[in-house]
């Protein structure tokens, strides 16, 4: 069985035989809510890829000591999802079974037919509760590296940041049910090349906003014979690029 996570700034310079001393809510969690108990073998992350792994040698009401026995990085591939606001709570969903098939940062989309928009004080509780669930799922899938979450973008401006990115270098691609290409048979000369995938809500992306995105050097897929709701459209992407770039044949 693998060692729960739990998330420290401190595991970024650790080395092997260092002792750290956890405090605060994720010490608390470990130590009253999990009730982990000294001699536990428990993985202490940054958050950005690094992973401490020890045994619990001390505890307190709201502290933990980990002997380090071993540092290690995640090696995950860039995977952005960049998904549209949706309504009934899909778009949560979706954050949090991106984040436990390996995404690694999150654009929140306020499409033009996206229902839910965040706008003022809502745009920044958004982007807050969406930071809270992808930390959560990360922990929950022993993750070391817990995905970013941006603020949301329009669709003028998330063309303009995909016109940048496969400038340099980045695929982007549009999850569009009426698209002649599959999913499955694309190539890549770069296995851990980064990838973005986009998603849009659930009255689907609008012909225009397709046009602007492909003009930024987006392509359109489609990833079967079924339309998938935004809650399972991107999670079922990425699980489609983990089997077909050879990630799931790491271990």
């Amino acid at each position: 069985m693998t060692a729960p996570v739990f998330v420290d700034p401190a595991a970024a310079s650790a080395v092997a035989g260092d002792v750290l001393r956890v405090e605060g809510d994720e010490a608390r969690h470990a130590v009253t809510v999990q009730r982990r108990q000294v001699g536990e073998r428990v993985d202490v992350v940054d958050g950005a890829g690094t992973r401490a792994a020890g045994v619990l040698v001390a505890t307190g009401d709201r502290w933990m000591e980990v002997r380090v026995e071993a540092v290690s990085r995640d090696a995950d591939p860039e995977i952005t999802l960049v998904q549209a606001l949706a309504k009934g709570g899909r778009d949560e969903q979706a954050v949090e079974a991106a984040v436990e098939l390996g995404v690694t940062r999150i654009v929140p989309w306020s499409s033009d037919r996206a229902i839910v928009q965040w706008r003022g004080p809502k745009a920044a509780k958004g982007r807050d509760k969406w930071a809270s669930l992808a930390l959560a799922a990360a922990k929950q899938s022993r993750r070391a590296l817990v995905p970013t979450v941006d603020d949301a973008l329009t669709t003028r401006q998330l063309a303009a940041r995909v016109g940048e990115a496969v400038a340099s270098g980045t695929r982007v691609l549009i999850l569009h049910e009426a698209a002649a290409t599959p999913i499955a048979s694309l190539t890549w000369e770069d296995a851990d090349a980064p990838v973005w995938l986009l998603v849009g809500p659930e009255g689907g992306i609008a012909d225009a906003e397709v046009e602007v995105l492909t003009a930024a050097g987006a392509e359109t897929v489609v990833l079967g014979p079924h339309v998938l709701r935004a809650s399972s459209a991107g999670p079922a992407a990425l699980a489609a690029l983990g089997a077909l770039r050879g990630h799931w044949s790491r271990s």
